[in-house]
Order: structure tokens, then C-alpha cells, then sequence
């Protein structure tokens, strides 16, 4: 988080809406250092336009000795070099005209990385350990219309009402997802919400983007406008998963029907890739170039697990077939059932609304193969799984 220090309140509200949620505006230095002392890894101070020049100076002279890792960043409605010479000499790091949007975020991205080696270099014990790195499963199908969706939102429900820690469903279809409409969701902020905080891309600022379902399921919405998708840059997205398994222990990514570079972003960081797939002659086809297309870009092998949606539609097709076709075994087979679209439109995956029915044994069956060794999942009386460790009741 970015603490800013500015005497007017309605610039400090023109400085987090510019920098994002991620930004803690601060009125006075009294509360400034109280919020300092409170977190000893608070690394970066904005100074604002309308704070006293002298008091900013003062400011940033006294936290060069007493916290070395601190970077003041000083924004001034006009830069000159008598001014530029005055900061430096104090121990601000960089001053940066009002309105330069992109400067300030540079400058940002700068003290942060300064501070994390001025911490290493001070020895300093209080840097936050190794982050703990949960699992992210992508499901993917070339074609549409074979079930992403239903399965990547059953598949999450299932595992976020599995005991095993927190879950993320991250809705990757940028310009036409469905997952807020699945889970009857009306979400306030979405993935286009994400491009204000790509330079200060942290917990607190993730936690801004979360929906959260009834079933305790965390929701990254697609944006409401198709048009976002053409401002969300492919690094956006990796910052963002790389941000979500640290919070998570299981991220689930709901994609496009296309090798797009936010899906390509998400395979780099995928532990296992759901390829999905039906009983259908271009369904096959597709599953077949997606398979050649990750072979040839070295995506591993053993990541992959195809799963058979739809399996016993009645289409002259059947599983033999299928495996036939690919030159490869279906890791699992997902029945079809009127019941599933009547799930999706009350807003209650399947797991959930009807535990004991095909299609959610067959989606429990994927989900508990992601658990840990040693931790199964049962059910209680209504049908939901509890955690359960080696097996035993």
C-alpha cells in the first residue's frame, strides 16, 4: 500500500482515484508516523502538491536516518532545479510534476525496488518470508459452447466448499464471460478495474477486484464492456495470477475459446490445464490442435487432463472414439443432464444446488484429485464436503 500526505482533502481523493485502491490518503504527519510505527514494511510515501514544501523536506530528512528504506516521493504542481537540488539533499528520492500520471507511477515502481535492496542490504529480519504459492488449474476448450464455463464454476464451488483454504475464480473471457451471470453475481468491480492498479498491484489492491459468492467462492468478474479487453495488457493478467496464488490455495481460470496472450499468460502459470471437450466431430478437431499447439510450446504433458463433457449424448460417437481420435486417455466424464442449465439459471452451481446428482459426483471426483496427500473431502448432511484428514471420519 502507497501512504499519501496531502493537506487537501479534495486532491488526496484526486490522488487515489488516479493511483487506485491500493492508496491510504494521510492529512497530517502526526498520522503519517502513527501509521509508519504501526508497519514497519510500509516502504513508500507520497508527499502531495498542496502539502508545505517545508514540512515535506523536514519530513523526509528525519526518515532517512530513522528509516533508511523508507522512499519519499515528492509531487509538485511545478519542477525547477533549485527545487530538484532541495529534495535530493533532504532524501527525497524523486520529485514528479502534478498530472504526470505515468511519472508517478515509474517513480513508484522504482522506490519500491530500492527499498527491497536497501532492506537486504540492511539485513534487515522484518522482510516478509517465501509467500506460500497455491494451485491454479485453467480450463480451456478451443470450441466454444462445450461447458467452460459450468464446469470451471462447479469445478471452484467444489473445492471452496472443500475445507482446504480459500478459493479464486478468475473469469479470463475478457470480452464475453459469463461467470458473474452464471453465479448471479452483479459485481461493483471487475477485471477493467485492474487497469488502475497495475502499478501497485498487491493484496490490498486484488482484494478490491473480489466478489464473493454465498458459497464462500472469491470472484474476479470479466469487465461489463467488451471493449476493456483490448486495454488489459497480457502482463496485467500475470501480475494478477501471480498475486491470486498467493492468496489462494486454489485458482481456478475460466478462458476464452482462443489461444489469446491472457490465456497464454495463464497456462505459464497453470499447474494443470482442463482441456474440455464433447461427444462432436469439431470439438475433437479442436482438442486435437489445442494438444499440438501445447506440445508446441512446450506446455508438460503430465499438466494436461482432458475431461469429456457431455458424455453420454447419444451422437454415434462414444468414448472409444474419442480416445481413438486424440491419441490419449479422458482423465474424467462428465454425464449431461437437463439439470445443469436449470442450475445455471437459478445461480447455484450444480455441486451445490443437487450434490448427490451425476454431473456433481463426477465434478467432486476433479476437484477432490486436487486435494493435498492425505486430504479427502466427505460430505455433510446437506450434501457438502468436509475436510477430512487421511481419510478417516
Amino acid at each position: 500500500m502507497t501512504l499519501v500526505l496531502e493537506a487537501d482533502p479534495v486532491t488526496a481523493l484526486a490522488l487515489q482515484a488516479t493511483m487506485g485502491p491500493a492508496v491510504q490518503p494521510v492529512n497530517a504527519l502526526s498520522g503519517l508516523g502513527r501509521m509508519l510505527r504501526e508497519d514497519p514494511l510500509q516502504d513508500l510515501v507520497v508527499i502531495g502538491p498542496d502539502f508545505d514544501l517545508e514540512s515535506a523536506l523536514s519530513f523526509a530528512e528525519s526518515q532517512r536516518v530513522e528509516r533508511p528504506s523508507l522512499g519519499v516521493i515528492l509531487v509538485r504542481a511545478g519542477v525547477d532545479a533549485a527545487l530538484l537540488s532541495a529534495a535530493l539533499r533532504t532524501g527525497v528520492r524523486e520529485v514528479v510534476e502534478a498530472g504526470n500520471l505515468p511519472g508517478l507511477h515509474e517513480a513508484c515502481q522504482r522506490s519500491v525496488e530500492l527499498s527491497r535492496r536497501v532492506r537486504i542490504g540492511l539485513g534487515d529480519d522484518r522482510l516478509p518470508a517465501e509467500r506460500h504459492t497455491g494451485r491454479m488449474i485453467t480450463v480451456f476448450s478451443a470450441k466454444g459452447g462445450c461447458g467452460k464455463t459450468t464446469v470451471a464454476t462447479n469445478l471452484a464451488a467444489a473445492l471452496a466448499t472443500s475445507g482446504v483454504g480459500r478459493v479464486c475464480l478468475l473469469d479470463l473471457d475478457l470480452a464475453f464471460g459469463d461467470v458473474a451471470i452464471a453465479l448471479q453475481l452483479f459485481p461493483t468491480r471487475t477485471m477493467a478495474d485492474a487497469l488502475g492498479l497495475q502499478n501497485s498491484l498487491d493484496e490490498t489492491a486484488v482484494r478490491s477486484l473480489i466478489t464473493v459468492h454465498g458459497s464462500g467462492l472469491e470472484v474476479v468478474a470479466a469487465p461489463l464492456e467488451p471493449g476493456a479487453v483490448e486495454r488489459i495488457p497480457a502482463t496485467l493478467v500475470s501480475d494478477l495470477l501471480r498475486v491470486l496464488k498467493t492468496m489462494y490455495a486454489f485458482v481456478v481460470v475460466d478462458t476464452p475459446p482462443a489461444f489469446t496472450d491472457h490465456v497464454l499468460a495463464a497456462f505459464d502459470q497453470s499447474d494443470e490445464f482442463v482441456l474440455l471437450t464433447t461427444l462432436d466431430v469439431p470439438a475433437l478437431k479442436n482438442l486435437k490442435l489445442t494438444m499440438e499447439t501445447l506440445s508446441m510450446l512446450d506446455y508438460p504433458r503430465d499438466r494436461w487432463r482432458i475431461v469429456l463433457n457431455r458424455s453420454d449424448a447419444k451422437v454415434g460417437l462414444d468414448l472409444e472414439d474419442v480416445q481413438k481420435a486424440i491419441n490419449a486417455p479422458i482423465a474424467l466424464e462428465i454425464p449431461s443432464s437437463r439439470a445443469v442449465p436449470a442450475s445455471i439459471n437459478r445461480g447455484v452451481p450444480i455441486v451445490l444446488d443437487a450434490p448427490a446428482h451425476p454431473v456433481s459426483a463426477a465434478i467432486r471426483r476433479m476437484a477432490v484429485s486436487q486435494l493435498p496427500t492425505g486430504v479427502t473431502a466427505s460430505r455433510d448432511r446437506r450434501g457438502f464436503p468436509l475436510r477430512r484428514r487421511g481419510g478417516s471420519a
